[in-house]
Order: C-alpha cells, then sequence, then structure tokens
C-alpha cells in the first residue's frame, strides 16, 4: 500500500506506533528485477517518514505463532504461512493491523483493519 494510501485509510486519528515485520521486508520483490535499489530505498524512505518501527522475530514472537497455527488448524482455517508470521508480529505489539487481505480475520488472537472494509 502506498504511503499516501496508507495514511488516507488511517486518517487523522493519533496512532502511538507503526509496526512492520522485519522478516517481511523481504516480500516486495526487492531482490527481483533491475529495482533493487530503488525499491530499498523507498522501503526506508517510507520507514523513515511514517516512524515505523520493525519487529523481529524472537523466541515470543515464535510462541505466538505457534498459538495462532494451532489455532488455525482447529478452525480447519489455511491461510499463506508468511501471514500467520504477519500476525504473530502483530499479536507481539499488540497491535491493529492494517490490511487488504480479509483473511486475516481468521486469526482470533489480533485486531484487523482492511480499508473499505
Amino acid at each position: 500500500m502506498a504511503v499516501g494510501n496508507l495514511l488516507k485509510h488511517v486518517g487523522t486519528e493519533p496512532f502511538a506506533e507503526f509496526h512492520h515485520p522485519f522478516l517481511m521486508a523481504g516480500g516486495y520483490g526487492f531482490l527481483k528485477g533491475n529495482r533493487q535499489s530503488f525499491n530499498e530505498r523507498k522501503l526506508r524512505q517510507v520507514i523513515s517518514r511514517l516512524g515505523i518501527e520493525m519487529i523481529g522475530v524472537d523466541s515470543e514472537v515464535a510462541r505466538k505463532y505457534a498459538l495462532i497455527y494451532r489455532s488455525l488448524e482447529k478452525k480447519g482455517a489455511k491461510i499463506p504461512i508468511n501471514d500467520v508470521w504477519i500476525g504473530a508480529c502483530c499479536m507481539n505489539v499488540g497491535g491493529t493491523l492494517l490490511t487488504r487481505d480479509k483473511h486475516f480475520t481468521l486469526i482470533d488472537q489480533i485486531d484487523t483493519m482492511i480499508p473499505g472494509g
């Protein structure tokens, strides 16, 4: 989601913090094609402009990943495995996940905000 679009969706409400799972930074195709440097520079700009704190994966996030995975499994629900990690990171910081992917609503342990939803 572009920075302008992100800011439009969160509106003018004050948000204490923005977080982003560090492990997902490579998921934007930065290592593909000839725009790697441009994309990495844009990511750094977004992180700086919004004051985004990167969320690392530690033993606590891994534990939350297992809780979410088991919960989804019990419900017979499947979502992409990287999205389980995103959910675990969100759960770890206690934040609300801003996403366009409705399958995140299957994760009972986090709150989601779906623009236009």
